[in-house]
């Protein structure tokens, strides 16, 4: 699949009309971008659903707070989390959990491309490195 600047600046633009006033992208507004290309022709339908899907996962991605932990989390301490995270990016970030046993103890939290570990699986695995 090969994406031209068009269809690429097309799907960012749709992408952008899916956010609410706040910057969040949501289920109504995807809804009424979804709606609003089946009332207009477009070259290569198929081809922009395609890059506007790519895009649009990044951005929910960058939105989300994948907060992995051995076992359950309480909920405070994930809206914590969520508030820290907002206040750090300067962007609304909702927090979701993941049962990840392979931590052994501690987190890992996953904005977007970022990634924060705080768990002692990270921890003995940068140790390994360096005695290495």
């Amino acid at each position: 699949m090969r994406r031209d600047k068009k269809t690429t600046k097309l799907a960012k633009k749709l992408v952008e009309l899916s956010k609410e006033a706040n910057g969040v992208v949501t289920q109504s507004k995807v809804g009424e971008v979804l709606a609003g290309l089946k009332e207009v022709t477009v070259r290569r339908y198929l081809l922009v659903l395609k890059t506007y899907l790519y895009y649009l996962r990044r951005e929910i991605a960058l939105q989300t707070a994948v907060v992995s932990t051995p076992g359950a989390l309480a909920p405070e301490s994930l809206d914590a989390i969520a508030a820290k995270f907002t206040a750090q990016y300067g962007r609304p970030i909702a927090a979701q959990t993941r049962i990840d046993p392979s931590l052994i103890a501690g987190v890992r939290v996953r904005v977007g491309d970022d990634v924060y570990d705080a768990s002692v699986a990270g921890r003995l695995k940068r140790f390994a490195e360096s005695v290495h």
